[in-house]
């Protein structure tokens, strides 16, 4: 009788000093996550369609800004800003190439007001045991192709996305970790960019 209470403290205090099981996050949370975002930065690694990798720095300053700063030897640069999306080739001579924000998925994470819950929105919302993963798209549009995010929890944590454009294209973004700081507008200043390009 003793050893058998001494084995069933032993599970008790075991149980009580592991973590709790990580939990399916509804998308009323995964919404409030988004919302609160104003200025966060992190590293990140590009998986592109085409199987190369890249990496770089994302800062995001919600709503509607986002900044891809690629290290060497890239030297591309993805803004968004005022309802558009840049990609800037610091290469002599290049021209930007511009795309209206509300055509890409990125927008969804950008919106004023993030509403996973909106009818027609979430096309998949699962749980692979470690992360809640949601398949995101406009319901207006469809046609504009989709966001796979996946979230951790405790707390709530954007971890990758899966962005699957309206040209078949899939590039993925794995995240090393936002952390929220204060970033300067200057750094989302899209026609500043372009002028130093210009000058190049």
């Amino acid at each position: 009788m003793r050893l058998a209470s001494v084995l069933t403290a032993a599970l008790v205090t075991l149980a009580t000093a592991l973590p709790a099981a990580a939990e399916k996050l509804s998308l009323g949370q995964i919404s409030s996550y988004l919302n609160a975002m104003k200025t966060a930065q992190g590293s990140f690694t590009q998986i592109n369609d085409d199987g190369t990798i890249s990496t770089g720095t994302l800062s995001i300053s919600r709503p509607g800004k986002m900044r891809f700063d690629y290290n060497p030897p890239e030297k591309q640069l993805v803004m968004a800003g005022s309802g558009t999306v840049v990609v800037l080739d610091r290469k002599m001579g290049a021209t930007p190439e511009t795309y209206p924000l509300n055509q890409t998925p990125l927008s969804i994470i950008l919106a004023p007001n993030v509403d996973l819950t909106r009818a027609g929105m979430v096309t998949g919302h699962s749980f692979d045991g470690t992360a809640t993963v949601v398949t995101a798209q406009d319901p207006s549009h469809p046609e504009y192709g989709n966001i796979q995010m996946k979230f951790t929890g405790n707390p709530v944590e954007l971890r990758q996305w899966i962005v699957n454009d309206s040209n078949g294209a899939t590039t993925t973004v794995v995240l090393g970790g936002l952390q929220k700081k204060s970033l300067g507008s200057s750094l989302f200043d899209i026609r500043s960019e372009i002028a130093k390009v210009k000058r190049n």
